[in-house]
């Protein structure tokens, strides 16, 4: 359904204003005082668990017993209920910067993550001739071009905690042979897939191949901005490659999700955990599109897009936050329901160990941004969107932390001063980035050929 008027749209040049800049500066300000007193008050004991297996290891032989106690996690299976077996979880002792790295790696991949679902939002755009999202396509093209910054924060953070993080890759220096105290053959069994190599190897690969593309549909973009009014062979192009990013980042991201979150509690697997990473990481990019999105209307650019295409982006924000809760609760109850030891093991810890950040996950991403955008007016709402989406978004980067730190550090951890900082720290980075990037090119995509269309949108409601 049209407006029935004409609209004009011109070329804008967004500026990246002090105050953005300053909201950018604190929130990466706030991040180091609060990982700095998240730093300062890190405990455990100062010696490694390698360490302490390469004591063992010159002993001798005879002291095969203690090897394999600190060879990796013990998961043993022990009947404390009567309907079945439960899993006993003895973690061994980490270092202190294991938390250190830990939380990097999980901020490096939640950024990247959101960077490459933008890439895919954007192809998406293209395969399906969407018309309405053309006039805030700038603000995805923005958010993807961060892809090098959180991965590169991420191969440090796995070069230097690896062996902490992943019990796996400590595990595969024992060289334990099936005699041996402490071999275990499902770790065994998955080395093929689950090793050092593979871990740096396997994402930089696809990082790069998604980061070409991710160039190269840009590249069109620009192209696009310069051709004569009519040419819609860029356009095409676009389509094309749009296409080609989506079967290859489709079929390659779930392993992604597999190798760097799902292996850190090694002998448990999901064959829907890729998917469900890909959903939280999704709903939380539409939501942060949304933020970027009124800020640029509230600062006075973009005039012809309305709170109709606000409204769309709320309800996908909602739409997205029901399909969130299907695959979580999916997940749980299929294992809940199985009682297999080895499925049981992921749940037990998290709803036993981390029960109050277990119901606070499910809060936060479901309960709260369900029931804060059912209404019609929330979702064109900016500042209802501004509330529920800053839950949203702390809600799924606690979603996976909680998916890191149980399979590493066992019981006891906390949501605490460090990883909060670690958040706001990037956060603080991203918001700078994107800004930027919003910058180097004209807000409006004058010369796409559903521009028009996208300035007479309207939800007909």
């Amino acid at each position: 359904m049209g407006h029935g008027h004409h609209i004009e749209v011109k070329q804008e040049q967004f500026v990246f204003s002090p105050k953005a800049k300053r909201f950018s500066m604190i929130l990466m300000v706030l991040g180091l005082i609060f990982a700095g007193l998240g730093i300062a008050n890190l405990g455990g004991h100062e010696e490694s668990h390698i360490a302490k297996t390469e004591v063992t290891a010159h002993e001798g032989t005879n002291h095969g017993e203690d090897h394999a106690a600190v060879a990796h996690e013990e998961h043993a299976n022990v009947d404390t209920e009567a309907f079945g077996p439960r899993m006993e979880f003895h973690p061994l002792d980490k270092p202190a910067n294991t938390r250190i790295w830990a939380n990097l790696m999980i901020a490096g991949y939640f950024f990247l993550m959101i960077s490459l679902v933008a890439l895919m939002w954007y192809a998406i755009q293209y395969i399906a001739n969407a018309g309405w999202s053309v006039g805030i396509k700038r603000i995805p093209e923005a958010i993807m071009t961060f892809i090098p910054v959180p991965f590169v924060v991420l191969l440090i953070a796995l070069f230097m905690g690896k062996n902490d993080i992943y019990h796996w890759a400590h595990y595969e220096h024992l060289g334990l042979k099936p005699s041996d105290a402490g071999y275990d053959p499902i770790l065994v069994g998955k080395s093929g897939f689950l090793n050092s190599t593979m871990l740096f190897v396997f994402p930089s690969v696809l990082v790069v191949i998604w980061y070409v593309l991710m160039r190269k549909l840009r590249s069109l973009s620009a192209a696009e901005d310069n051709a004569t009014k009519g040419d819609v062979s860029f356009f095409r192009k676009s389509v094309q490659f749009s296409a080609a990013f989506a079967v290859i980042f489709g079929f390659t991201i779930s392993v992604i999700a597999w190798l760097l979150i799902m292996s850190v509690d090694a002998h448990w697997y999901s064959t829907i955990f890729g998917f469900y990473n890909f959903v939280t990481h999704w709903v939380t990019m539409i939501t942060i599109m949304a933020f970027f999105v009124a800020y640029i209307k509230k600062e006075g650019y973009l005039g012809f897009v309305t709170n109709e295409h606000m409204h769309d982006l709320g309800k996908f924000m909602f739409a997205f936050t029901v399909f969130w809760a299907y695959l979580w609760l999916s997940q749980y109850l299929l294992i809940w329901y199985a009682q297999i030891p080895e499925e049981m093991s992921y749940y037990q810890i998290r709803f036993e160990n981390y029960k109050f950040n277990f119901l606070l996950n499910f809060a936060m991403c479901f309960c709260i941004p369900f029931l804060g955008l059912l209404m019609r007016s929330a979702k064109r709402n900016r500042y209802v969107l501004a509330i529920i989406g800053s839950i949203m978004i702390l809600g799924h980067y606690h979603d996976v932390w909680l998916m890191v730190f149980p399979g590493v550090f066992g019981s006891g951890m906390q949501f605490g001063f460090l990883e909060l900082g670690t958040f706001l720290l990037f956060a603080g980075v991203f918001t700078f980035w994107v800004f930027t990037a919003l910058t180097k090119r004209g807000l409006v995509a004058v010369n796409h050929p559903y521009l028009d269309e996208s300035a007479h949108h309207d939800v007909g409601v």
